[in-house]
């Protein structure tokens, strides 16, 4: 056997894992991590020590053949960056640049369209499911994570525990849920997941977006739309009700405000009062 093939083991990355565990990173980014070091490792088919910059570039660049997402791309890169440079201080990332985000803007759904999907949805822990996402601006992992202990009726705020970057924060949620979401915990304890799966325990992502997905189907609604819509449309609907945009950044949990404006590029009540010189 030649002694210079790299068969990556656990081993390798065990100080990785360890480190993102302590640093408190999300279950989520650590799986990503070690997706993206293993895949380097075995495709360049070298320790961890000897790997070079244009090993690194070669694995990007490829990411970039296979049209990626520059998302995807850059998560890679942070992957690269934070296990050679924090963990095995190696400085060789100088030369290798971020790829540049596109700058796409978020589906949003109308009013409307909104009615449409919970008009056709018959199951009410699907419908609620989806009505809380809605009226709270949540992120799919958000929602999931929710706790009974989370909802605060007499204020109708909604706690989110560890959103993105583990950060805490408050949203609000509709008058128009409380009295069901009031029926549908009453046989819950605090500690219990608002959503449970029918196995027990917290539901997946997966099962949410199927969820979703299955709801834009039967609505005909042609828009490219996913489970973050329902949070673009949210802060769009704000906006548009006159809503101040640092409220909504506050909501949302966004670092920063620059994050936030991209719904000010969407809000139809801001474009349809522009008018045409024609």
């Amino acid at each position: 056997m030649n002694q210079n093939n790299y068969y990556p083991s656990q081993d390798p990355l065990r100080k990785l894992k360890q480190e993102m565990k302590l640093r408190k990173f999300s279950i989520k980014t650590i799986k990503s991590y070690l997706y993206y070091i293993t895949g380097l490792l075995k495709t360049a088919n070298k320790n961890p020590k000897n790997i070079k910059t244009d090993d690194i570039r070669n694995y990007l660049e490829k990411m970039v053949d296979k049209n990626s997402a520059s998302s995807t791309i850059n998560l890679a890169y942070s992957a690269f960056k934070f296990y050679f440079e924090k963990i095995l201080r190696r400085r060789f990332f100088v030369n290798i640049p971020r790829v540049k985000k596109s700058k796409k803007l978020p589906t949003v759904l109308t009013r409307n369209e909104i009615g449409e999907i919970f008009a056709v949805i018959q199951n009410v822990k699907h419908k609620l499911l989806l009505g809380v996402m809605y009226s709270s601006g949540l992120r799919v992992g958000e929602l999931i994570n929710i706790k009974v202990s989370d909802l605060d009726f007499e204020n109708k705020i909604l706690k989110i525990r560890t959103g993105k970057g583990a950060k805490d924060r408050v949203t609000i949620f509709s008058d128009k849920i409380i009295s069901v979401l009031k029926k549908y915990i009453k046989n819950k304890d605090k500690n219990d997941y608002l959503f449970e799966s029918s196995r027990g325990g917290k539901l997946t992502e997966r099962s949410v977006q199927k969820v979703f997905k299955t709801a834009l189907n039967k609505s005909e609604i042609k828009k490219k739309a996913s489970c973050h819509s329902l949070r673009h449309s949210f802060a769009t609907h704000l906006l548009e009700n006159g809503t101040d945009i640092r409220y909504i950044q506050e909501l949302l949990g966004h670092a920063r405000l620059e994050t936030t404006q991209i719904y000010t590029k969407v809000s139809n009540n801001m474009i349809k009062n522009i008018k045409s010189p024609l």
